[in-house]
């Protein structure tokens, strides 16, 4: 059974576009079943940016925001490669579980015929 996974990853600012790529890439691997041969739904690269506080002496990274499907039993050994390589400055996994709730629709307003209907019923 694999379920939809997102994870953010603020990579070391001094890394070029095909390094960032490189890593992934070796990241992606760890993730490939013989269900899903290309885990990786969608890749979003933000390029570098700064960051809201330093983390481990750095003011800039480069964000990479990516969805993927994968087999629980996988994420161990995955978290454990990006926890283990150096270039990874922070990252953020989650499972994804849809689309946001959105709200619900607010009600129409009641006409005046309307009102004065639901004021009869309730005087008899």
């Amino acid at each position: 059974m694999t379920r939809r996974y997102e994870m953010v990853y603020i990579f070391d600012s001094s890394l070029d576009e095909e390094q960032v790529k490189a890593h992934l890439a070796r990241f992606h691997a760890l993730l490939v079943t013989p269900e899903k041969p290309e885990p990786v739904t969608q890749s979003n690269h933000w390029g570098k940016r700064t960051l809201a506080y330093p983390i481990k002496h750095r003011e800039t990274g480069y964000y990479v925001i990516e969805q993927f499907e994968t087999s629980p039993k996988l994420l161990g050994e995955f978290e454990r490669a990006v926890r283990l390589e150096g270039a990874v400055v922070r990252y953020l996994l989650v499972v994804n579980e849809g689309e946001v709730p959105r709200p619900p629709v607010a009600p129409k307003p009641f006409s005046e015929a309307e009102e004065e209907t639901e004021a009869a019923e309730v005087e008899e």
